[in-house]
């Protein structure tokens, strides 16, 4: 008679963990920065600056911010989708690079190549930005492999969506994670639309965090818009695949504000359903009010901080608007075979 596979469902602490007051606002300037630069990257996709696909990370800036702080930063290896903004300036890339290579300029982190949906930066370990859907589950499998053969302690961290857990090649990914114990946790972002398809229509099973059930792996849902539940689960899934033990999903319950894309007018969801996550469960103003709670800030440091911030932002734009765009001989660049 054959066993039952039975994942690891590893139960929700009954206490809300806390930060210290500088980790609360480390995590409110890293997600204010995504936010703010996400709404500029939006302005500047209309005014035709930006070209192709712009996919915004605006309503989910808890689930990278919390997991990068929960993570060695230089060390560990991040990977994710299309949706990606976010994820680099959390790892410390210049911002004016990111912008540059949104508007395809010779200072773009991929020189202006990659655009939006592919650009990388192996000095941060960072590895992309990948446009086909799920294929950053297997690569970041790779990337533990690559880890577990050089025994450099490093954790790999593949950020994918509740769509792209659909996908053949993350379950052979899971697979192989297990078999070998490779040092990687999966994270499903479930923003609950896959493009335009809720996950109730898409999905069988609705709770991500067991999809690793077939395979033994240990898996959580994560309130993804708490950075305090992000940060602390984060840390337990982390040290689990650093210690030997092999891989762990963490499910992110998150939502995103605008549309799949930049093209996505978003018709097929209600405006108070958006309204009510915007008043209600806002992980940058959360973390506002614990911090103007505690009087380790105040409106007007805020505030400065808002100015500091928009500064940073305005001068990415800028220099992105007016750096030159690439030599035609980059053509024949970081290509593998010559013509």
């Amino acid at each position: 008679m054959a066993r039952k596979a039975v994942a690891t469902k590893v139960k929700t602490q009954p206490n809300v963990p806390e930060l210290t007051n500088e980790q609360e606002l480390e995590a409110y300037r890293e997600m204010l920065l995504i936010r703010r630069f996400e709404e500029k990257a939006g302005q500047m996709y209309g005014m035709g600056l930006i070209g192709g696909f712009c996919h915004l990370y605006i309503g989910q800036e808890a689930v990278v911010t919390g997991i990068t702080m929960a993570s060695e930063k230089g060390k560990d290896a991040q990977i994710t989708g299309y949706r990606d903004h976010g994820h680099m300036l959390v790892m410390g890339l210049d911002p004016k690079g990111v912008m540059a290579e949104l508007t395809g300029r010779s200072g773009g982190l991929s020189r202006g190549k990659g655009g939006s949906m592919h650009m990388f930066s192996n000095e941060h370990r960072f590895y992309g930005g990948n446009g086909i859907v799920g294929a950053q589950a297997s690569l970041g499998t790779g990337l533990a492999f690559a880890s577990k053969y050089k025994g450099d302690g490093s954790v790999s961290l593949a950020y994918f969506g509740d769509g792209a857990a659909n996908q053949g090649q993350v379950y052979e990914s899971f697979n192989m994670a297990k078999l070998w114990k490779l040092p990687v946790v999966f994270i499903i972002e479930n923003n609950k639309y896959a493009m335009g398809t809720s996950i109730e229509r898409s999905s069988a099973t609705t709770d991500f965090s067991q999809r690793g059930a077939s395979f033994d792996i240990p898996g959580e849902q994560v309130d993804g818009m708490d950075v305090r539940m992000v940060y602390d689960a984060a840390k337990r899934a982390i040290e689990h695949a650093r210690s030997g033990n092999g891989p762990y999903i963490l499910e992110m319950l998150t939502y995103r504000y605008r549309g799949h894309s930049m093209s996505d007018p978003a018709k097929y969801r209600s405006k108070d359903e958006v309204t009510k996550y915007r008043q209600e469960r806002d992980p940058i103003e959360q973390v506002k009010a614990r911090l103007l709670e505690t009087g380790f800030a105040t409106e007007e440091s805020l505030k400065t901080l808002e100015s500091e911030i928009r500064a940073i932002v305005t001068e990415a734009a800028d220099f992105a608007t007016n750096d030159p765009e690439p030599d035609a001989a980059e053509l024949w660049t970081d290509i593998t075979i010559e013509a």
